[in-house]
């Protein structure tokens, strides 16, 4: 779907009292799981901040990609996003460049200056090479200009994420458990399971974990946004949803005091 491609919707379009570009209902993605599976490497359970002072824009795109199984943040403006990156570990930021407040060229600065993982996709209206090239050069590892198309920013945000973690195979086995991220599709003992976005980031969690461990804070930093409340029993609700539509033997293992774990051990050979 696209986010402000019609006419005039960059930045020499018309703009409404406050100042914002207009946004048409265009900018909404499409519902899940109505979406095409072109680009879908990108819906694993990465940890997203939108940082971006058009707020209808911001929440659209966070919408859509929590649709995408992502736990994402959202803020608008330069303060907040400093805050927040201080406190939470984002596996990409989706960074407006004119944020108010603080500038996002010294969000952008004081991501890289922390040397964590941190991938960052800088947005902007500017459509000049030398805006492109100064933001590359700031640090950010992808630019997109607007307009632009939200599957395309959903795909490098995927694309961001994957660079944030270790290399994994497209497709996860254990247990009689075959998780295929690119479809974004999983499947027991060859039958196709209906799972909610949010459980199946959490099964990918757990898949990732490769029989270990999986504390309850773990689950709710990697696959919930900041909103959670960490005295929550919603990842005891997942989990148990979870385990009743894998159905039995049952393969998700409660740790007592510790959390939780797919037992069983994985194929042979992945196929």
């Amino acid at each position: 779907m696209p986010v402000g491609d019609e006419p005039g919707a960059g930045d020499g379009g018309e703009r409404d009292g406050r100042g914002n570009s207009p946004v048409s209902s265009a900018l909404m993605p499409p519902l899940w799981p109505d979406v095409d599976t072109e680009g879908a490497e990108g819906r694993v359970p990465v940890r997203v901040l939108v940082a971006e002072d058009e707020r209808v824009m911001a929440d659209a795109i966070a919408e859509g990609l929590r649709r995408r199984a992502m736990a994402v943040d959202v803020c608008y403006d330069g303060d907040a996003a400093l805050e927040r990156v201080a406190v939470h570990r984002y596996d990409v930021v989706v960074l407006d460049r004119d944020l108010p407040e603080v500038h996002g060229d010294e969000v952008c600065r004081a991501i890289v200056a922390a040397e964590t993982e941190t991938r960052v996709l800088m947005l902007t209206a500017a459509v000049g090479i030398r805006d492109r090239v100064d933001g590359l050069d700031l640090g950010a590892d992808d630019y997109l200009t607007k307009p632009f198309a939200f599957a395309e920013l959903a795909a490098r945000v995927g694309a961001l994420g994957r660079r944030a973690r270790p290399a994994l195979p497209p497709v996860l086995e254990r247990a009689g458990i075959r998780l295929d991220r690119p479809r974004h599709s999983a499947a027991r003992d060859g039958l196709l399971l209906s799972l909610s976005p949010k459980e199946f980031a959490v099964l990918e969690v757990l898949m990732r974990a490769e029989g270990t461990v999986v504390s309850p804070e773990e689950l709710l930093e990697k696959a919930w946004d900041e909103n959670a409340d960490p005295f929550t029993n919603a990842v005891r609700v997942a989990v148990m949803t979870l385990r009743r539509k894998l159905g039995d033997p049952p393969v998700i293992e409660t740790v007592p005091g510790a959390g939780y774990r797919i037992c069983g051990a994985p194929p042979s050979s992945a196929g």
